[in-house]
């Protein structure tokens, strides 16, 4: 899912805040509509959380990459209006950025794991296959350096490719690549390969900065 949370938000960043301005005359209505009609936040994360899920399993082994890359990008656009409805409804919760966090854990999961079977199967590059598992790995250890980090009173916060601009490059790259563009996917998965190290090294850097900064105040207060 994108990286909305319907429960404790996080500050965005002020690209990420514009862009979020942007898709709010289109997402505002939707989800006026849907709490309208009874359904609450959290089933609108459950339903694209299972969406994408179910999409990227049946589409990607079988290389039906548009499809696949189609359904994912819709279903994840609903991690946008769970936010919406919950900040429209004030029904903000600690569970709804739990589940949030958790389901996108199992999205990543699927749509990265789901593309592995394909590079190694039907796809016939197990390269790429690696690749592709590096991405799934390296996105696991950066959702993590934010939890690690945020459990023990610091911010881990930000990076050049947080987990909507990873979704997002690998889900155009495949789907172009399903169009018959050559090269593209192999290109759009190096890249995110790379800015998925750079991000991993920014958090790390980022949480050392406050631990010394932490650190060189203890040293010079009162004894």
């Amino acid at each position: 899912m994108v990286a909305s949370i319907n429960g404790v938000s996080s500050a965005p960043t002020p690209g990420k805040a514009k862009a979020r301005n942007a898709a709010t005359v289109v997402v505002e209505p939707i989800a006026r509509f849907l709490l309208a009609a009874r359904i609450s936040p959290n089933a609108v994360t459950v339903i694209g959380a299972l969406g994408a899920v179910v999409t990227a399993v049946v589409c990607f082994p079988s290389g039906r990459l548009v499809a696949g890359a189609i359904g994912v990008g819709v279903f994840a656009l609903l991690d946008l209006l769970d936010g919406a409805m919950a900040r429209m409804a004030q029904r903000e919760s600690v569970w709804g950025a739990f589940l949030d966090s958790v389901l996108d854990r199992v999205v990543d999961a699927a749509v990265f794991g789901a593309l592995a079977v394909w590079f190694f199967r039907g796809g016939d590059d197990p390269v790429l296959g690696c690749v592709v598992l590096y991405c799934l790995m390296a996105g696991g250890v950066i959702s993590y350096a934010r939890a690690r980090a945020e459990g023990l009173g610091l911010d881990a916060r930000g990076g050049i490719a947080e987990r909507t601009e990873r979704l997002l490059i690998a889900m155009i790259a495949t789907g172009l690549s399903g169009l018959g563009v050559p090269y593209i996917q192999a290109v759009g998965l190096w890249v995110l390969a790379g800015l998925t190290t750079v991000t991993i090294i920014q958090r790390m850097v980022k949480v050392h900065r406050q631990t010394q900064s932490a650190a060189a105040t203890n040293l010079s207060g009162p004894a």
